[in-house]
């Protein structure tokens, strides 16, 4: 079955901080992917998600600090391509990296990723995708078995392959995110990058030398057990998602399976974290 989509177009003022406020709230309700634009943000959420006192518990839209109007919209399947087009644009690592869709002309970097998504995930997160990146950019990949948890487009799962990576898994629990990481995949000439749909019950008994998983806060505290565990010695989590000041709570819980904090990414308040085992 085709997911349905339900988007609030909302205006805040001031935009700052009051867009990057809702933004984290709204994230907790259950919202997954955000389009920033002038007047402050447009938000996803899967109809399946949604209900219609999905907004009553958002202190900010309560706050007098804060003027927020928005309108809701559903959106149909066949209007996405639309809907991605308006807010996609073509992203650019250190020089190094260009995430485009193919009609973006090429720069010729040395690693061309192309994706044409089939929903909003990559036009809302250009700080965390552009900070994973640059996490892998620094690392060796070559023949390492590697984890893209929340798999999304597919866009890091293929960036590791470009970088000698293999095996790679890519897991996302979205069946239209499954469906357009393999068409991604092929978009690339991936060979060596399995697509799984579902949640972390699959990483049973798995091992890997590093797991990228760019996703929400509440998930990753969920998860990050299994991640620990699924980890092989010197291995290396990859976390972002979340803000600056999700760090602590973030740490606290990866701490706990004797990973170690090595290197910290910022931008625009969105963090990505490197922990060592």
């Amino acid at each position: 079955m085709d997911n349905i989509y339900i988007s609030y177009n909302f205006t805040v003022t001031p935009k700052e901080p009051g867009t990057e406020i809702l933004i984290a709230e709204l994230g907790f309700a259950g919202f997954e992917s955000f389009v920033e634009n002038e007047d402050g943000v447009v938000a996803y959420i899967q109809e399946k998600d949604w209900n219609e006192h999905i907004l009553d518990d958002i202190y900010s839209l309560k706050s007098d600090e804060f003027t927020i109007s928005y309108t809701k919209e559903v959106i149909e399947q066949t209007n996405w391509n639309s809907e991605w087009e308006k807010n996609f644009n073509p992203i650019q690592v250190d020089n190094l990296v260009s995430i485009r869709a193919p009609f973006h002309e090429n720069p010729n970097l040395k690693y061309d990723i192309v994706i044409e998504p089939k929903m909003s995930f990559g036009t809302g997160h250009h700080e965390t995708t552009h900070m994973m990146v640059q996490h892998l950019l620094k690392l060796d990949l070559t023949n390492k078995k590697v984890l893209d948890m929340g798999c999304g487009t597919g866009i890091l799962a293929i960036f590791a392959e470009m970088k000698g990576a293999k095996p790679i898994d890519a897991i996302d629990i979205d069946s239209w995110c499954f469906e357009n990481s393999i068409e991604n995949l092929e978009r690339n000439n991936c060979t060596h990058i399995s697509v799984y749909e579902g949640d972390a019950s699959l990483l049973i008994n798995k091992k890997y030398d590093v797991i990228i998983a760019n996703i929400n806060r509440n998930i990753l505290l969920n998860d990050i057990k299994t991640y620990a565990n699924c980890l092989n010695d010197n291995g290396i989590l990859l976390l972002s998602g979340f803000y600056n000041e999700d760090i602590p709570v973030i740490d606290a819980e990866v701490s706990k399976y004797d990973l170690k904090i090595d290197e910290i990414i910022e931008r625009n308040n969105w963090v990505a974290l490197k922990y060592l085992k």
